[in-house]
């Protein structure tokens, strides 16, 4: 039988921590006595690995002391705002959905731009981590997305072929992610990124909802 799969994002695509990265950030700058940052600034960074957002809202280098400060004031930040509540922050439709492909037989993973720690985190405060069979996070790759070697090291983990697995994102990272794995892609219209900017990266499928993504990867198979 065909090994077949569907790669996940986090943020904005399963759960819908785009408010809370936010408040994440500016709790972070405040605690720093740092200049506070215009949110859509802030937003504008989701989907990139944290050393990489706050470097580009800072104007500053990754290997700035700052840089690594508010990295590890973020990760314990986002534990106490957002980890309670992430129950309330699922997707609707996601539940049921990652059950329903399950249940036909999709092997599901999760390949997002969060840290491992703060990935597994969130996906156990939601009730989704016994959901997926993997999960990689930026820090155990040496190029996140958009680079392909996220998507490369799930399809190696779970033996699939690129011709028999699917990225979900709500980003452009995610989109050329699959692109340069040799993977199809859903791209969701809900979470971080413009329709505009997602057409623009030319995702295999564009959907608006959860109960889309779940119809749109029994299509692609």
């Amino acid at each position: 039988m065909t090994r077949r799969c569907a790669i996940f994002d986090l943020d904005g695509t399963l759960v819908d921590t785009p408010r809370g990265i936010v408040t994440t950030f500016a709790a972070v700058f405040a605690q720093l006595d740092l200049p506070t940052v215009d949110s859509g600034a802030i937003r504008g960074t989701i989907g990139l690995p944290l050393p990489a957002a706050f470097a580009k809202v800072l104007g500053t280098a990754e290997d700035e002391p700052v840089v690594a400060q508010c990295v590890e004031l973020y990760q314990a930040t986002f534990r106490r705002i957002v980890l309670p509540m992430a129950t309330q922050l699922v997707f609707a439709g996601v539940y049921d959905g990652l059950k329903s492909l399950r249940e036909e037989g999709f092997l599901l993973a999760v390949a997002t731009s969060k840290f491992i720690v703060n990935a597994e985190a969130l996906l156990t405060a939601a009730g989704l981590r016994e959901e997926f069979a993997f999960v990689v996070g930026a820090d155990q790759v040496a190029k996140p997305k958009p680079d392909p070697e996220s998507g490369f090291v799930v399809l190696r983990e779970l033996g699939v072929a690129p011709a028999n697995a699917v990225m979900v994102g709500d980003t452009t990272h995610d989109v050329l992610m699959a692109h340069g794995a040799g993977m199809g892609s859903i791209a969701v219209s809900y979470g971080v990124h413009s329709v505009d900017q997602l057409l623009g990266a030319n995702p295999t499928w564009l959907v608006d909802s959860f109960p889309g993504v779940v119809a749109a990867v029994k299509e692609c198979s």
